[in-house]
């Protein structure tokens, strides 16, 4: 008899620890499901519309040829931007990554492998976001914590996976649509014409946008626009309590 108690004493603990680790199971995948449970911080699409502060932002996930040109534009006009770097395109070209990094601009997080993060899930996402985290820290010792999704989804899961590594996720208010290759003039239009205090401009690395870059900066600073970085904006937001 005190062999079959202790035989139930043992099956009970067992299936006591396999209940446990089942709801830890089951805690973990509600966290990194498709749906998150909680509502993730909205995206930043602007900075605050009481200064006239623009911000000119990159996502680079090819285009290497033009990153060149482009630091020189931005060197010559005296002129700081967000680059939105992609954690793979980061690997096959780190000295780019140094240099944008040494003329002072700001290096964001744009993914690793440039899926549709809408396609995928909320823990997909995450390790998307961390492993270019990652590269982009160990080419340049550390980024700022904000993160443009690509293609500029914004679904629950990208806005959550965002959330759960510590980014603030970041679209824009002004899109040049400049990886469609217009004639610079055209590039040019789309911002000057747009321009309002906060803006944030999409911009990618493009021959048409090498060439417009200098007129755009030109042009905006006639209009007394402070051109700033995309934490400087965010920084902004949170002194107002609106972020």
């Amino acid at each position: 008899m005190k062999i079959i108690i202790l035989f139930n004493k043992k099956r009970f603990f067992l299936i006591t620890v396999l209940f446990l680790a089942s709801v830890t199971a089951a805690s973990f995948l509600l966290k990194y499901r498709n749906e998150p449970a909680t509502v993730a911080a909205s995206p930043i699409y602007r900075g605050s519309p009481d200064g006239k502060k623009i911000a000119i932002t990159f996502n680079v996930v090819w285009g290497e040829e033009y990153i060149p040109q482009i630091l020189e534009t931005l060197k010559d006009s005296n002129t700081r931007a967000t680059f939105f770097v992609g954690g793979q395109w980061a690997e096959d070209f780190p000295e780019l990554v140094s240099e944008i990094a040494k003329h002072g601009h700001e290096i964001g997080n744009h993914g690793y492998s440039h899926p549709h993060p809408d396609r995928i899930s909320r823990l997909s996402n995450f390790k998307q976001i961390v492993k270019t985290e990652e590269v982009l820290t160990s080419i340049t010792g550390s980024i700022s914590k904000i993160y443009a999704p690509p293609y500029g989804e914004r679904g629950d899961a990208v806005l959550a996976a965002a959330e759960d590594a510590g980014y603030t996720t970041v679209l824009w208010s002004i899109d040049t649509i400049d990886w469609q290759k217009p004639a610079p003039s055209v590039i040019v239009r789309r911002v000057v014409e747009k321009a309002h205090n906060g803006a944030i401009v999409l911009m990618h690395p493009t021959a048409p946008t090498v060439h417009a870059l200098p007129v755009v900066i030109r042009e905006l600073k006639k209009q007394e626009f402070e051109l700033v970085n995309v934490s400087s904006m965010i920084e902004d937001l949170k002194k107002q309590g609106v972020h």
